[in-house]
């Protein structure tokens, strides 16, 4: 009865064991000049389920490759995909793909159908890995996907001077996707360097967007996500974060963002969120905030920008603690005679003040926003009287005697030393 039952369980234990086997073995299919398939999309047809794809060194003039099955389509020795401007490259309609090492070119501006390097339809655990995609309309687009990676792709457009916004796709699109992971690529030459529209609960972290035509991260309508150690620099306007709430934005680097309607952030009806250990260098405006409210903006530095922060009287709520203000034009700005925001324990470099005491603290509070600030939201032309005399006598008249700027807006505490923040890899090195 003992061996009845011990070759029951045994042969239990295979036919679950079984299907299991199955999908861990995986047939290779190669594809060369010289192989049994010398075109990706022919290989990829005649692959089954779990199969790897392996695409050799060389130039494959090919557009509409269809995955419509689990397989793995890699790159040896950088094989070279190019579209033709014939439409898409790469489809995939299948859970569990993986697509790395490859090169993809030549996709032409489509304004109907969107057409991009990879496209992912509806799928899940999908992973973009460590491929080049050059001269294309989109780069890499999501839409109606969930628990997909994106990771170690190199991304890069036209020279957006002369181009117009129409003629351009984004390098990375996620449209309605949720749990994504977007790290380690490096993007540029494209509208927006990374949009998310309808995206929660992902994670874009150590990427570089830069030279793009509009914004280097542009996201609305995107809750619960976490963006960290990122770079976003010389893109048209920035970054823009719209329409959003319980974000995390934190060890980020915003730089070189100049232009008349260009920002190190641009923040547009956004609450519950985080911003942290930050650095926002040489921007037209650090952050610009509209219509925003309960944010905590804690630990971050703003140097060399014209504006610091442009905070309009819309937002309320909003707290800044221990920032570094240094060499900016103007700390704060506000377009408003009050304000319900609150400022507290920062470090400005303008601040004349004394610590007799020697706690490290001042004694006197700080007024961040100046008379002239306030005269250039209203008359944004007298900004040529930058450095004047009168401008300083202005500002000097204020400080004795203050009955224009905002009241409320005021740092009792102010700090006197600069705030180190030895976790934040950016926070004293300068970025050339």
């Amino acid at each position: 009865m003992k061996t009845l039952s011990n070759h029951l369980l045994l042969l239990v234990c295979t036919l679950v064991l079984l299907p299991l086997s199955f999908q861990v073995k995986g047939g290779t299919l190669n594809v060369c000049n010289t192989c049994t398939y010398t075109s990706v999309k022919q290989a990829v047809k005649a692959a089954k389920s779990g199969d790897k794809v392996v695409v050799n060194g060389g130039v494959y003039q090919e557009a509409g490759i269809e995955i419509t099955k689990p397989l793995t389509l890699v790159g040896v020795n950088r094989p070279v995909l190019d579209g033709n401007f014939k439409g898409q490259i790469i489809t995939i309609m299948a859970d569990h793909v993986v697509v790395k090492g490859l090169t993809l070119k030549n996709i032409a501006t489509s304004y109907t159908r969107d057409d991009a390097a990879i496209r992912v339809v509806e799928r899940h655990q999908v992973k973009i890995l460590n491929n080049t995609i050059l001269n294309t309309y989109f780069g890499i687009y999501l839409q109606n996907a969930e628990f997909c990676e994106i990771r170690g792709n190199v991304v890069s457009g036209k020279d957006v001077a002369g181009q117009n916004e129409s003629a351009l796709g984004n390098a990375i699109h996620l449209w309605h996707c949720n749990n994504a992971v977007i790290t380690g690529n490096t993007l540029r030459g494209h509208r927006d360097g990374i949009y998310l529209e309808f995206v929660k609960d992902s994670h874009v972290k150590d990427n570089l967007s830069q030279n793009n035509l509009r914004y280097g991260l542009h996201f609305m309508f995107s809750d619960g996500n976490v963006y960290t150690h990122n770079t976003f620099r010389k893109n048209g306007a920035g970054v823009a974060v719209m329409y959003t709430r319980n974000i995390r934005m934190e060890y980020n680097t915003f730089e070189n963002n100049w232009g008349a309607a260009s920002y190190g952030l641009l923040l547009k009806d956004i609450s519950n969120s985080q911003i942290y250990h930050n650095t926002f260098r040489q921007n037209t405006s650090g952050i610009y905030m509209e219509s925003s409210s309960r944010l905590d903006v804690q630990r971050n530095t703003f140097d060399r920008n014209g504006w610091a922060i442009r905070l309009l009287s819309s937002c309320t709520e909003d707290v800044f603690s221990q920032n570094n203000f240094t060499g900016n034009s103007f700390d704060v700005s506000t377009n408003g005679n009050s304000t319900l925001n609150r400022f507290e324990n920062n470090y400005w470099d303008k601040y004349t003040g004394y610590d007799l005491n020697k706690d490290k603290v001042g004694d006197v509070p700080y007024r961040p926003v100046s008379l002239y600030s306030m005269l250039i939201e209203k008359v944004p032309s007298s900004v040529m009287f930058m450095r004047s005399f009168m401008v300083d006598l202005m500002d000097n008249v204020e400080k004795v005697l203050p009955s224009f700027i905002p009241d409320q807006l005021i740092d009792e505490h102010p700090v006197m030393r600069r705030i180190k923040d030895d976790n934040h890899r950016e926070f004293t090195k300068t970025v050339r």
